[in-house]
C-alpha cells in the first residue's frame, strides 16, 4: 500500500537534517516513530476488522448452502414416522420385558450435617506424651 524506496529515506533523512537543528533531531525521530506506529496500528486494525467481516460473510454463504442441501436431502430422504409399541397392560403399571436385564439403583443415603459430623474420625492433635 505504501512503498518507500531506500533512496526516498535517504532523501527525507538529508531534508530532515537541512531542516531540523541537530540537538532537535532526536526528539523529532521519536515523534515521528511514535505518528508512524499509531498509522500501522490503525491500519492493522482496519484491516483485521475487514478480514473478520469477510470471514463472516463466507460463513453466511457457506450457512445458506448447507441449508439448501439439508432442505434436498430431507425433500429426497424424507423421515419415517416412529412407531410405538403396545402396552401390555394398563397404563399406569409398569412392564419390563422378559429378556432385559434388570437395572438396580442403590439408593442414596442422606445424613444430616451433625450425623456426618459424629461418623467421622476425629483428626489427631499430633500431640504424644
Amino acid at each position: 500500500m505504501f512503498d518507500v524506496a531506500s533512496s526516498e529515506v535517504i532523501l527525507l533523512g538529508v531534508v530532515a537534517l537541512l531542516v531540523i537543528p541537530p540537538k532537535d533531531l532526536p526528539k523529532a525521530m521519536r515523534v515521528a516513530g511514535h505518528w508512524i506506529g499509531k498509522v500501522r496500528g490503525v491500519a492493522n486494525q482496519f484491516r483485521s476488522g475487514f478480514d473478520t467481516m469477510l470471514r463472516e460473510s463466507e460463513l453466511q454463504e457457506m450457512e445458506k448452502k448447507w441449508a439448501a442441501e439439508n432442505a434436498r436431502i430431507m425433500r429426497e430422504h424424507p423421515p419415517e414416522p416412529v412407531q410405538m409399541l403396545p402396552m401390555a397392560g394398563p397404563p399406569g403399571e409398569a412392564h419390563e420385558a422378559e429378556d432385559a436385564p434388570a437395572i438396580l439403583v442403590e439408593q442414596p443415603v442422606v445424613t444430616s450435617p451433625e450425623t456426618a459430623d459424629a461418623d467421622q474420625p476425629k483428626p489427631a492433635t499430633g500431640t504424644h506424651s
